[in-house]
């Protein structure tokens, strides 16, 4: 029967057993966010597109996890950033990642565009307000825009992430 509904076990049954490691093939960095609640939503995608979080090691991104983090002891990698942000984006680019940012840019690849991630990517994702910082944004590989047609200039900081995260891990 087409478009029945499933219980939640027959649903986790048909899902993989307990948490995953650390892949290393997608990493989704929000490292300039601000708001708490974000957090806890993209470490919920990086569950469900079998991605890494990367953040910094700091109290406003540990507190905001804590609060957010509604998988408890089955969340994804999180990958600490204890670095300065843009040197911890120049080592993963070094390690021949690919780095893709989602911002409003010139000649930004539109999200129907993007194409699932062929090799180890690191996806990053700025400030609700201020983006990513022009200097960072200057050094990425591609840059990714999500079109609209409505009013607002960009949408949540979580949403943004979470539509291109699907993406680039082939799920969409």
């Amino acid at each position: 029967m087409s478009g029945a509904k499933i219980t939640r076990r027959q649903l986790r049954a048909n899902r993989r057993d307990g948490r995953h490691g650390c892949w290393d093939h997608l990493v989704i960095a929000p490292l300039w966010v601000a708001y708490d609640a974000n957090l806890g939503t993209l470490l919920r995608t990086c569950d469900a597109v079998g991605a890494c979080l990367a953040v910094p090691r700091s109290p406003h991104y540990r507190n905001a996890l804590a609060v957010g983090d509604t998988l408890r002891r089955r969340r994804p990698c999180i990958h600490w950033v204890a670095t300065g942000k843009t040197r911890w984006i120049d080592t993963r680019r070094d390690a021949g990642k690919r780095i893709v940012a989602v911002e409003l840019a010139e000649g930004a690849t539109p999200l129907p565009r993007l194409t699932p991630a062929s090799g180890p990517s690191v996806l990053l994702l700025g400030h609700e307000h201020n983006g990513i910082p022009d200097d960072v944004l200057a050094g990425v590989d591609e840059c990714i825009e999500i079109p609209m047609v409505g009013y607002g200039a960009s949408l949540n900081v979580a949403v943004a992430g979470s539509l291109v995260a699907y993406r680039l891990a082939g799920l969409s």
